[in-house]
């Protein structure tokens, strides 16, 4: 009898054991070790549909339908990605911090939210620390969340697609790439070359 109590006893010991294992291994893949985490949440493929207001570039660096680098990281998968630009248009790109509305974690950091996407900015740039609703979709949570501009950037931001480094399905119609996130890709620097000819 006393055999069977320890043997009962050690399968116990050994299941939370077990169990206290995989909530650590879970705890440690979930939290946020860098701001790629966040983004799990994120909707990487869009319907094309811009902001209401939003203008189209006239002579944008990378043109509609041509290829450039993507040289900034937003999400697993995306740096080195080659990226096809679908759209380019000129306007205020804003860094963010935000709660979700659906009562996530905050998001710090959020790269982009343009000025368009943003409940009655108008024309006027917003300064760092202004608190704003936000009027985009990019994340679960983020439509109507307040949020609190970080950092603001006057530059073109591009619609892209691409496929991801990491693998996956492609995604298409990604609001926002900036200008200074992208670089030319080879087969544009190649087509150059080959036109000085």
């Amino acid at each position: 009898m006393r055999r069977t109590w320890i043997l009962i006893i050690a399968v116990v010991m050994i299941a939370v054991l077990s169990a206290c294992g995989k909530n650590t291994w879970s705890s440690n893949n979930t939290s946020p070790e860098n701001s790629n985490m966040q983004h799990s949440g994120m909707d990487h493929s869009g319907s094309g549909e811009v902001p209401t207001g939003l203008k189209e570039e006239t002579n944008p660096t990378y043109k509609p339908g041509s290829q450039a680098v993507i040289q900034d990281d937003h999400m697993p998968g995306m740096k080195g990605a080659i990226a096809t630009i679908v759209g380019a248009y000129k306007t205020t790109a804003y860094v963010v911090d935000y709660t979700p509305k659906n009562g996530g974690e905050k998001v710090s950091g959020h790269k982009w939210v343009i000025q368009q996407e943003i409940k009655d900015a108008g024309e006027k740039d917003l300064q760092p620390g202004a608190q704003v609703v936000l009027d985009a979709d990019h994340m679960t949570g983020m439509m109507g969340a307040t949020a609190e501009i970080v950092s603001a950037e006057q530059t073109t931001v591009y619609m892209v697609d691409y496929t991801p480094t990491t693998g996956g399905a492609p995604v298409k119609n990604h609001m926002w790439v900036t200008e200074s996130e992208l670089s030319p890709s080879e087969s544009k620097s190649t087509d150059m070359q080959g036109m000085s000819h």
